[in-house]
């Protein structure tokens, strides 16, 4: 650095030039090995440590280098010299401690940030649990209040089960009666992805629909209606006709070759006999079904569609209890947490700023007392309000010369 000046120089001032750049003739060298220091490494991990917790403590030490050995220059010429050295010492330290505070910091907002994930972890543990209990809670409401106690909810999953199934056999022996029947009416075959879910549905709700006729007709018999009878009957009639038509013979037909076949074709089943068979499979089918479940749970089918009471409740029973709420405290834990976590943020903002910040105030401190003998900013930084208090602005000290531009004249009215 001091060659390029010696030759700008005559031949006889190179030697008081030389001498005078003793002090800053070293910084170059010394500034490019500390700074190659700090940003190279030998590995990723070692370079990615480096440039997050050595590159910025080193330039602070670069540039408070400079400023003390530039400030040397000026010692000569400084009036107050003892408190010059003593601002410029105080730097020094308030360097060293904004470098501990930066490495502390960072240290800090590591553990702030291990917290927030195992915040988060139990959180998510909390609702996951929650989530998992929520159908238990409700179904166990559902069974002590709406279905009122003593009636078998089991039976009425069973009998939704039940027709479920049954219409999945049924859709699959009606689709290709239903394919044809369609195609002649329309001149084209349907899409059986369209026909299917269709046909599933009608035959699940007339299966659902039987088991309400019997349970109907149950009732009127033990109350002995006999108009309501009379037309339940009717009805059951038409619903036998229609299930053991188009669904129990479609079954009895698919079993017909097998019953010919055991036979050796010496018994083929007709018209009679295989509407007799289909009724005898609907009989069982449905007797077997009402006795096990139907009788039971039909009455909760026909209460939540009429959204009525199953049975009368009994003088002295307790009120029906509310609705668990069940995803109430995880809620107003999650409102807490969101709350909380907006109030955290601002502090780890402070953690990750106020490092930085004071660093940088460090530098800019030094090249402040290199100037004008005093410090800028009072370090350390306890908050982003402090830095905001502390940091000048040209309204400032635009404000603060008007203001002693008048209160000269005001003095000098006083003064006589």
């Amino acid at each position: 650095m001091t060659q390029p000046l010696q030759n700008l120089v005559p031949a006889e001032w190179s030697g008081t030039v030389e001498l005078l750049s003793i002090p800053v003739a070293w910084l170059p060298a010394w500034q490019t090995a500390l700074i190659n220091f700090a940003w190279y490494g030998g590995s990723t991990t070692e370079i990615v440590f480096k440039r997050v917790f050595v590159i910025l403590p080193v330039l602070l030490l670069v540039g408070a280098m400079w400023s003390t050995m530039l400030s040397l220059y000026t010692l000569p010429f400084r009036s107050a010299r003892g408190s010059f050295v003593t601002a410029l010492l105080t730097s020094w330290w308030d360097a060293g401690r904004t470098i501990w505070f930066f490495w502390a910091g960072t240290i800090r907002v590591g553990v702030v940030i291990v917290g927030w994930m195992w915040g988060l972890l139990q959180l998510g543990v909390s609702l996951l649990k929650t989530a998992f209990r929520s159908p238990l809670n409700f179904l166990d409401w559902t069974t002590r209040n709406y279905f009122k106690p003593g009636v078998p909810w089991i039976a009425f999953l069973a009998l939704l089960v039940w027709s479920v199934i049954e219409a999945l056999i049924f859709t699959y022996t009606l689709r290709p009666t239903m394919t044809e029947v369609l195609a002649g009416l329309t001149g084209m075959e349907p899409d059986p992805r369209f026909m299917t879910p269709i046909l599933w549905f009608f035959l699940l709700f007339l299966i659902l629909g039987s088991f309400a006729c019997i349970q109907v007709l149950g009732d009127a018999i033990k109350k002995k209606q006999i108009g309501i009878i009379l037309q339940m009957i009717l009805v059951e009639l038409s619903v036998i006709f229609f299930e053991v038509m188009f669904l129990y013979r479609e079954m009895i037909d698919a079993l017909t070759p097998w019953i010919a076949q055991r036979t050796s074709e010496r018994l083929q089943l007709g018209l009679i006999s295989t509407l007799l068979l289909a009724s005898f499979a609907w009989v069982g089918v449905r007797g077997m079904t009402w006795f096990l479940f139907g009788r039971f749970g039909t009455p909760a089918l026909l209460a939540i569609l009429g959204r009525e009471t199953v049975r009368e409740r009994p003088s002295g029973h307790h009120p029906i209890e509310p609705v668990p709420e069940t995803w109430a405290a995880p809620v107003a834990a999650l409102k807490a947490e969101t709350e909380w976590f907006r109030g955290e943020a601002r502090k780890v903002f402070e953690l990750l700023s106020l490092p930085v910040l004071q660093l940088l105030a460090a530098a800019l401190n030094f090249a402040v007392v290199t100037v004008t003998s005093r410090p800028m900013f009072s370090l350390p930084f306890h908050s982003l309000d402090q830095v905001l208090a502390g940091t000048p602005t040209l309204s400032t000290s635009k404000t603060r010369q008007s203001s002693a531009t008048r209160a000269a004249p005001l003095q000098g009215e006083v003064a006589p």
